[in-house]
């Protein structure tokens, strides 16, 4: 896990990209922050060799790839794999089946998004420092 690299956010929509924008400006950390509109971009992306993000917040019901199927490709690749990315749901609302869906392809995480942007912010920061004090088997001194 690269802690300073890129907080990759695979988003569809518009406002929900802003509340986030809104919090990681205000979190100010160095990381740098990536959407994507849908999980076909962000797996362009992860699959590049140059990728080596910090961590992912992902929505689940988007266009061409959901978060799921997005999941699952990640966690098939053997390259993108290697890279120990903590991957995390952030949805509007969570049906059991999706929980289930999600945890089967090991992610790290499952959220309902707050409703208030002092809410999303402080879960937020509590997820960053979680993972930025997190070891993982490729960055260990």
């Amino acid at each position: 896990m690269n802690k300073n690299g890129a907080i990759i956010i695979v988003e569809d929509d518009a406002d929900d990209q802003e509340l986030f924008s809104m919090v990681f400006r205000e979190l100010n950390y160095k990381n740098e922050v990536i959407f994507f509109s849908d999980g076909q971009e962000a797996l362009t992306y992860l699959t590049a060799q140059t990728s080596e993000p910090f961590i992912v917040f992902s929505d689940i019901n988007m266009p061409k790839l959901n978060g799921i199927e997005l999941r699952k490709q990640i966690h098939e690749n053997e390259s993108i794999r290697i890279k120990t990315i903590p991957y995390l749901f952030f949805t509007t609302s969570a049906e059991q089946r999706d929980v289930i869906d999600a945890y089967s392809k090991s992610i790290q995480g499952f959220f309902i998004k707050p409703s208030s942007l002092q809410d999303l912010t402080g879960l937020i920061k509590i997820i960053i420092d979680y993972w930025k004090h997190c070891v993982s088997p490729n960055y260990v001194n």
